[in-house]
């Protein structure tokens, strides 16, 4: 899960792994994979950074196979 921010400044989570792409045109656009469009006031840096940083955690917490 990965905090951000509606435009209107209201402070959301997302589940990262329904991120299907991030697009900045000039607003962050989020499509996320059941078709739903998010508008959020971070950067389409910050959306991926906060993204692969929690699959990172992910990883880090899975046990060895």
């Amino acid at each position: 899960m990965i905090n951000l921010s509606r435009l209107n400044g209201k402070p959301f989570v997302l589940n990262a792994d329904l991120i299907h792409s991030v697009e900045q045109n000039p607003d962050t656009t989020i499509r996320l994979t059941t078709g739903e469009r998010l508008m959020v006031r971070e950067t389409m840096k910050d959306v991926v950074d906060r993204a692969v940083e929690y699959h990172r955690i992910l990883r880090a917490l899975r046990p060895p196979a």
